[in-house]
């Protein structure tokens, strides 16, 4: 991968988070994982919903393809027009690891390459831009503050990962303030996300990214993961499926952070710098054991073995791989940075790292 985590995926867009295209393609939405029942609490009953017709409309939605070199993969996912001169949020894990991003507006079916602006591995936003793009159709947000467990809603986004006309789900709020542990299967990670809408839209690899819609097609969510279908602790019985969305205001200010440019020790602005290794766990010792080498990269020239623990980046020390990829995301192609690492002897070797600019992480 690209990045020092081993994360350089781009988890696509629904359950498995949902993308998925053919072939070498990374699943596009992420999947919630089962048998932790605190993870997955039952549904509460769901009230009568507030309003009986679902959303027709479809406003400002872009199918987003990505290709990801170092790993061979393709991914795809959806997005949501921001404002008309291509600004474009998503789920960050649609866009992670990409090293070329495509996005197909479906109002003016024009297909556009998009840059990456600003991203929050933690919150799961991305904000890409079109380049080029004028005159776009922005979706209309609302708070999702107003939103109640019955409320009918609408899902849409590149379903399958085939492009096109997006596709249309109709469903119900089931539970508000939801927590769950979404998997990428692209490359078997997983992380905690917490306040989502919960819903029983049939959501798919693809949507991820996409907006889930009140009765009036105002944006109220970003759908990020789903679950075909958890076993039901104890019993043969198994409950149905649920997708997940990002409330709409927490998204927002999320990407109006990114747009404005501030970095954060969870927002990173522009271009992503490369040490160049894939990392793991060294078991129960402090540090991060690389399990392989992008050919050519930063961390190859200085000498970083393969089977070599990074133990210091820069001033700070790297315990695990997710304290390195912190510490990466905070510099930029082109800084200098002393590391540290150990051989599989046990000698403390040092050297000074010039990044390179690499895929999102």
């Amino acid at each position: 991968m690209s990045e020092d985590s081993g994360r350089g995926r781009a988890r696509a867009a629904v359950p498995l988070l949902l993308a998925l295209l053919p072939a070498l393609l990374a699943p596009g939405c992420r999947v919630v994982e089962s048998g932790a029942p605190q993870d997955v609490p039952p549904a509460p009953t769901a009230a009568k919903s507030k309003h009986a017709k679902p959303s027709g409309r479809r406003p400002g939605v872009v199918n987003i393809e990505t290709e990801q070199t170092l790993n061979g993969t393709r991914a795809a996912g959806t997005g949501i027009v921001l404002t008309p001169s291509g600004f474009v949020l998503t789920n960050n894990h649609v866009i992670q690891g990409a090293t070329t991003i495509k996005g197909t507006d479906v109002d003016d079916r024009r297909t556009y390459t998009a840059q990456v602006v600003g991203y929050d591995r933690t919150g799961d936003i991305a904000v890409i831009r079109l380049s080029g793009a004028t005159g776009l159709k922005a979706a209309a947000f609302t708070s999702a503050n107003g939103v109640a467990v019955g409320d009918t809603v609408t899902a849409v986004g590149n379903a399958g990962g085939k492009g096109g006309t997006p596709a249309v789900v109709t469903g119900r709020v089931t539970a508000l303030d939801q927590s769950v542990t979404a998997r990428d299967d692209s490359n078997g990670t997983s992380e905690r996300l917490t306040g989502l809408i919960e819903t029983d839209t049939p959501i798919r690899p693809g949507d991820s990214g996409g907006p889930l819609l009140d009765t009036s097609g105002k944006v109220i969510g970003i759908n990020t993961a789903a679950s075909a279908g958890i076993a039901v602790k104890g019993t043969d019985q198994r409950k149905e499926h649920r997708g997940y969305a990002i409330p709409s205001d927490r998204a927002l200010e999320i990407a109006r952070q990114i747009q404005r440019g501030e970095a954060s020790s969870t927002v990173h602005i522009g271009k992503t710098a490369m040490l160049g290794v894939k990392v793991r766990p060294n078991g129960r010792s402090p540090g991060a054991l690389v399990a392989e080498l992008v050919p050519g990269s930063p961390a190859e020239a200085a000498g970083v073995p393969v089977g070599g623990v990074i133990v210091a980046f820069g001033d700070a020390a790297v315990d695990t791989p997710s304290t390195l990829t912190t510490l990466m995301l905070a510099r930029h192609p082109g800084d200098a940075v002393r590391i540290e690492w150990t051989t599989s002897q046990g000698e403390r070797m040092a050297g000074t790292v010039h990044l390179t600019e690499g895929p999102p992480q």
